[in-house]
């Protein structure tokens, strides 16, 4: 679906940066405008995930004076799957308590911080 993209153009030595007004805090940076479409996606796909949100309507453009640029880029909404799933796992007695300590310690709850770490370990590989 395309989504409206405000771009402040960079130069030799900053980043194009794009906002995503439809999804509010949500910016990405490159330094070279091929990048821009797959960091944008890249952007979204952080923003919404573990959320369960519904995914906006594309807005309209807005009239903005600071040197910027509208642009429109296609978001891959079949990647945006914020719906939560319940499943079943069977963890040892004291690697849950691990969990939910460390978990607990930073703020978040079990699912969080299970669905982030292996998020993690699955993207680094």
């Amino acid at each position: 679906m395309l989504y409206p993209v405000y771009v402040h153009k960079g130069d030799d030595t900053h980043a194009h940066g794009a906002e995503l007004p439809d999804f509010p805090g949500c910016f990405s940076a490159v330094d070279n405008w091929g990048d821009l479409p797959s960091a944008i996606q890249e952007a979204v796909e952080v923003y919404c995930e573990g959320e369960d949100m519904s995914l906006p309507e594309p807005s309209e453009i807005d009239d903005r004076d600071d040197g910027g640029m509208w642009i429109f880029v296609d978001i891959d909404l079949g990647k945006l799957d914020t719906r939560k799933q319940r499943i079943n796992l069977s963890v040892p007695a004291n690697a849950l308590q691990e969990i939910d300590e460390y978990a607990s310690a930073h703020g978040q709850n079990r699912s969080g911080f299970m669905v982030q770490a292996s998020l993690q370990v699955a993207r680094a590989s």
